[in-house]
């Protein structure tokens, strides 16, 4: 049966439907009781517009640059692992998706589609999202994989030294592709159109990889590898090492803490994320937007200050403008519209994200993207203006 999509929360619906569980839930859960995973989204609900009336709302504007990037909207699409296991090709038809909107596209290092794979298969350069591991030959051939298929900006991901405690994985015994134990196959064949997908395509493990890394030729010596990889001794000596070694445009990714955000700011990257890896490592942490604040505070005037986590619509991307982002990534968001539809969920999810921007930067009374600020949130001081 069909139904209208008007919002993100249709999109999850139907890929509730047509993910399989492991898959689903790989994207869908945060670590341990998931506190932090669900202060993300809740927090924004605190923060409160202030409405302007009879103003002119003509001419408006989304257009607005990120990491020195024209975008069309101030939002990226954030690198997500096993992407391609939301729908056959995933990655691919994400950053078609991407391209057509007008804004970046970030790919993981733990994808299923690879970076060569992106490359032959969209026009615009796009973003590459890197792990330290041990394996430092790895990371160097990454790196020039990465400039070869012409990407323009490097996000380093600071915050996955140690994998957080992800209960929902260990249950489902996430796997890509999945294991044929009992009841996986009872969950897949209630999920024919994913399936069929799958058969499609040649894209079904770790491609960035398997074949590419020593050692690593088939499934069962690849999860073991990756488990294995993640290096525990990542410093800031590090970060300078892949700035000196990558030459661009790098971002860092993970930051949640002022002091963390000043080695930022010095270490000499162009923007960082505020980000807690969408609840998926240390439960109880801060929620995104409500450490953004001090963020900015501490280094906005330094370098560029981005996030991620919880954005679910339109106006929690303005909220966070208004916070002092230059801009925002979406995960899940994208990953619903994707697992619900391929690529024209996630077409649908950006353009539902846009018209939300719009009509709600419009309501506050302004016309460029690029004015908001702290002045569309209700008087500073009141109760129900900040995030916590």
């Amino acid at each position: 049966m069909s139904r209208t999509i008007t919002c993100i929360e249709d999109l999850r619906l139907i890929a509730k439907r047509r993910v399989p569980r492991m898959f689903y839930d790989y994207a869908d859960s945060g670590a341990w009781t998931e506190s932090t995973y669900r202060a993300n989204e809740a927090d924004f609900g605190r923060i409160k517009l202030r409405q302007r009336v009879a103003v002119d709302m003509s001419n408006r504007t989304l257009e607005s640059t990120m990491v020195g990037q024209k975008v069309a909207m101030p939002v990226a699409i954030a690198p997500t692992g096993l992407t391609g296991m939301q729908h056959a090709d995933g990655e691919i038809l994400a950053a078609r998706a991407a391209e057509k909107a007008g804004i970046p596209f970030t790919l993981s290092t733990m994808s299923i589609c690879s970076i060569e794979d992106v490359a032959e298969n969209t026009s615009s350069p796009f973003w590459f999202q890197l792990y330290v591991m041990r394996d430092r030959d790895f990371i160097n051939k990454l790196i020039d994989r990465a400039k070869a298929a012409r990407c323009s900006a490097l996000v380093l991901t600071l915050d996955l030294q140690i994998l957080g405690q992800r209960h929902k994985d260990i249950r489902n015994g996430l796997s890509a592709p999945p294991k044929p134990t009992l009841a996986n196959l009872i969950n897949l064949a209630t999920k024919p159109r994913w399936c069929l997908g799958m058969l499609g395509t040649k894209r079904r493990t770790f491609r960035n990889i398997a074949g590419h890394a020593k050692g690593v030729e088939d499934m069962s010596s690849l999860s073991a590898w990756t488990a294995e990889q993640f290096d525990p001794t990542l410093s800031w000596d590090d970060v300078k090492w892949i700035k000196d070694r990558w030459g661009g445009k790098l971002i860092l990714k993970g930051i949640l803490d002022p002091e963390d955000a000043e080695l930022a700011a010095r270490s000499g990257a162009d923007a960082l994320i505020v980000s807690n890896h969408g609840g998926r490592q240390l439960d109880g942490a801060m929620s995104s937007i409500a450490a953004l604040p001090s963020i900015v505070q501490t280094v906005g005037d330094r370098i560029e200050v981005l996030m991620d986590g919880g954005i679910r619509s339109g106006q929690d991307v303005i909220k966070a403008l208004a916070l002092g982002a230059k801009g925002v990534f979406i995960g899940r968001a994208f990953l619903y519209g994707l697992g619900a539809m391929g690529e024209e969920g996630v077409t649908t999810c950006l353009n539902i994200i846009r018209k939300e921007l719009d009509t709600t930067m419009a309501l506050c009374g302004l016309r460029d993207v690029r004015t908001v600020d702290r002045n569309i949130l209700v008087t500073p001081g009141s109760s129900s203006n900040m995030a916590p």
